[in-house]
């Protein structure tokens, strides 16, 4: 094959669609998201068996633990993924929406409409259940979509394609307005980003070598986010039920995601309190937990199993991993600066009975998600009532957070007139 003529026809059918998306009506475009839905839900046994061909390769070629979660698709990966494409159905169409219309001097009436960005390349790793979140959205939001996903998905994403270009035709919108890249071979990803003539943006979904490598060479501009080092820092005025449930669900209940806690900040005055509670529940799933010298002497007292010293290198690393750094500070302000210092500035959550302490957290720490008294395993989409999401932002231009159907829309000013011209 040769890929640059495969992916240059791939853009210029994207390109062709996304005029054609960008003119459908909500009505037609959610009956769209409607078809692929339903064909999702009869095709699940085929889907699984397409998973399972993936998850055998997969496992042969020695995939990561985190990577075959990811990949893995489940009954209830796909039934939510269902549940996905209906809440982006039930969201309020974005596009055509007129806002901030104000009437000036000279007669004119000038204000804003949503409008769709055009043809989005997504590339992702492992995870199926992307392709069906990305190009719910993409149809809802009016754009044409280019899809990349990781090579050891392949045969999902095959199976999945096709119940998309189904829903799309079944809706009378062309089949191209989403296109799975139908190779493995990497330079697909080189030409992908290197077509502003037929891309408007790029979003990236995967780990951070694929996001640096994108970074040094993308010609497309992109809406991304490099890595997910995810702080909680449990205050002096912390509520202790509270921080051991959020300090657990925050590292443990998924380790392979983006926002799963990396850092536990613990303030001393609260250290000795917490910490040994807090390691009774992560002996109970085998945390490694790399401390700086004050909780390692709190954590040895307690007899916690697995522990090791933590270096300079641990506060800068997002593990995917049963492995959490800690560390004692000694004020918010120190938390803060930590935090600031070492974090991708994705997500971040303070456990604190203190509305001062509470609200300087929320104007002070620079990350695209800022919690107060919750998991950070909250920050997506569909829990933000977003629907699903294609990805998260830590830019601050264009997007920022999740990226739902708003991310995937620019603005554009329109102007009703009565005749007036400019003196």
């Amino acid at each position: 094959m040769d890929i640059k003529h495969y992916m240059e026809q791939l853009g210029q059918q994207a390109r062709a669609a996304s005029r054609a998306m960008a003119r459908a009506d909500s009505a037609t475009r959610n009956h769209a998201l409607t078809l692929i839905a339903d064909a999702i839900e009869r095709d699940a046994a085929q889907l699984r068996a397409a998973n399972q061909m993936d998850m055998d390769a997969a496992a042969a070629n020695g995939l990561a633990p985190a990577m075959l979660d990811r990949l893995a698709l489940s009954d209830k990966a796909i039934a939510t993924m269902v549940e996905g494409l209906r809440q982006i159905v039930a969201l309020p169409d974005p596009i055509g929406e007129i806002s901030g219309m104000k009437f000036r001097p000279s007669g004119i009436q000038v204000g804003q409409m949503r409008v769709p960005l055009g043809v989005i390349g997504i590339i992702y790793e492992s995870r199926p259940n992307v392709t069906v979140d990305a190009a719910g959205l993409c149809i809802k939001s009016g754009n044409a979509t280019i899809l990349r996903g990781g090579s050891e998905a392949i045969h999902c994403n095959r199976a999945l394609a096709k119940l998309v270009k189904e829903g799309l035709q079944g809706a009378g919108l062309p089949a191209d307005g989403v296109q799975v890249v139908d190779t493995t071979d990497r330079a697909a990803v080189g030409a992908l980003i290197t077509m502003p003539q037929y891309v408007d943006v790029i979003v990236p979904r995967g780990g951070k070598s694929l996001i640096a490598r994108l970074m040094a060479e993308a010609t497309v501009p992109m809406i991304k986010h490099l890595d997910g080092i995810c702080h909680v820092y449990i205050d002096a005025q912390a509520d202790i039920e509270k921080a051991l449930k959020i300090g657990f669900n925050a590292k443990c209940h998924r380790y392979g995601t983006c926002n799963t806690m990396e850092t536990l900040l613990v303030h001393r005055a609260v250290a000795a309190t917490v910490l040994p509670q807090l390691a009774q529940l992560y002996a109970t799933k085998q945390v490694e937990l790399r401390a700086d010298a004050e909780a390692l002497a709190i954590l040895q007292a307690a007899n916690y199993p697995h522990l090791v010293a933590a270096t300079e290198e641990d506060w800068a690393t997002e593990y995917l991993a049963a492995i959490l750094s800690v560390k004692i500070v000694g004020s918010i302000d120190e938390a803060m600066e930590h935090i600031n210092h070492y974090s991708s500035k994705h997500t971040e959550a303070i456990i604190t009975e203190n509305y001062s302490d509470a609200m300087r957290f929320l104007r002070e720490v620079d990350s695209s998600s800022v919690m107060v008294n919750a998991s950070t395993r909250f920050a997506d989409g569909f829990e933000y009532g977003l629907g699903a999401e294609i990805g998260i932002s830590n830019d601050k231009l264009h997007a920022r957070g999740p990226v739902g159907l708003e991310g995937l829309t620019s603005l554009k000013y329109v102007v009703f007139g009565h005749g007036e011209v400019r003196n």
